[in-house]
């Protein structure tokens, strides 16, 4: 409950085992909706259809026999109007609320004949009595209906996807960033012009909670959350640091990748994150990247490119516009390395990078020789950043 009149209505789903198909998610993921109570009754979106009975019998609970006036639709992908269909067929006199490109999507995946309708654009009010919803248009934040809602008497930013998290609805405080941080980078990363825009005007209302369509609602921590969503937005880095990521085919690679870690950790001291594309998470190691401002790419050579996992990883990079780093290269080969040269290739697509030399080329196994080499690129890093 956020108050005598706002209700929570979300469900927690701990079964699922990759969200949209793709990401990880040990703690499980909520689906959050909400209900307004007053004159005139808005339920705040819906949930997953894996979730949708659980939905509701929570909405019958809470409405105790009212119908529904509106449901507002602010996002349409399945983990959000999901159990949409379910609810008309409890409710069928509710008006659906959303803007123009809202109802062009769900008749993608619903039949909305006869459904009663109320098309909003940017800054219309919704009046419920002593509630009022004016509604701002968040397009590509991360669909392109998106939009948000504000509830001026309590102050409630309902936010669609954004400022939400992986987990549960409980999650500590102290504990929201990292889960935050995976799910912005890989949802939501590619469009950040798009959520400074929103950001911008955010800015001009007075919040006192936020209502994200997953994880916690936020409140004491709100400027927290604001300053990180500036930072990702911008594609800056949070944490001064540096993250190398390997792919190596039978080790050698990899021990290259500990042995530089060695030397910058002896010359800085900074904070280092080692990662194996093959085995840790995609999602973990694009997250560190919007993280730390330094990267080196370290990859064996492998069908006169590099290894299957780097060329992924370097996608990702990419999709998710990635921008204001420094990288740094290594690359193993025993007769003809060619792994620095497709990385090369693949970082010129990014924007606002900085490739330092030298670039690193192993042969085979790690010599002591090789420190040279590896101690001029850590330099050639440090004084990068």
């Amino acid at each position: 409950m956020l108050s005598s009149d706002i209700l929570e209505l979300g469900v927690m789903d701990e079964d699922i085992d990759l969200f949209e198909g793709q990401y990880v998610v040990p703690e499980g993921i909520s689906y959050n909706s909400y209900l307004i109570l007053d004159e005139k009754t808005a339920v705040m979106d819906t949930v997953d259809s894996r979730r949708g009975g659980e939905f509701m019998e929570k909405a019958a609970a809470a409405l105790k026999g009212r119908q529904p006036d509106y449901l507002v639709i602010h996002h349409v992908e399945p983990d959000h109007a999901g159990s949409l269909q379910m609810f008309l067929d409890a409710y069928p006199g509710v008006t659906l609320v959303g803007n123009a490109k809202t109802f062009q999507m769900l008749e993608q995946y619903f039949s909305l004949e006869g459904v009663s309708r109320l098309v909003v654009k940017d800054q219309d009010v919704l009046d419920l009595g002593k509630h009022h919803l004016h509604f701002i248009m968040a397009p590509m934040v991360h669909w392109p209906e998106v939009m948000m809602s504000y509830e001026d008497t309590e102050k409630i930013l309902f936010s669609a996807d954004a400022f939400g998290r992986f987990g549960g609805m409980e999650t500590e405080p102290a504990a929201w960033d990292d889960e935050a941080r995976r799910y912005y980078t890989n949802i939501v990363g590619k469009y950040g012009p798009q959520v400074q825009a929103v950001l911008k005007k955010a800015a001009g209302l007075d919040i006192a909670c936020i209502c994200p369509l997953h994880g916690p609602v936020l409140t004491d921590t709100i400027p927290h959350v604001l300053e990180k969503y500036q930072l990702w937005s911008t594609y800056t880095p949070e944490q001064d640091g540096i993250l190398i990521a390997y792919a190596s085919l039978h080790g050698n690679t990899e021990m290259g990748a500990d042995r530089l870690a060695d030397i910058l950790d002896r010359m800085s001291g900074k904070d280092i994150m080692l990662a194996d594309l093959a085995r840790v998470d995609e999602s973990e190691v694009l997250s560190a990247a919007f993280r730390y401002p330094v990267i080196v790419l370290c990859a064996s050579t492998y069908n006169a490119g590099m290894m299957p996992a780097m060329e992924t990883f370097l996608q990702h990079l990419k999709a998710k516009n990635l921008q204001k780093r420094v990288f740094g290269l290594v690359e193993n080969g025993s007769w003809a390395p060619s792994a620095a040269r497709c990385m090369r290739a693949e970082l010129e697509k990014l924007k606002d990078v900085t490739l330092v030399e030298p670039v690193v080329t192993l042969r085979g196994a790690v010599k002591t020789g090789d420190d040279t080499a590896l101690e001029a690129l850590a330099r050639s890093l440090l004084q990068a950043m």
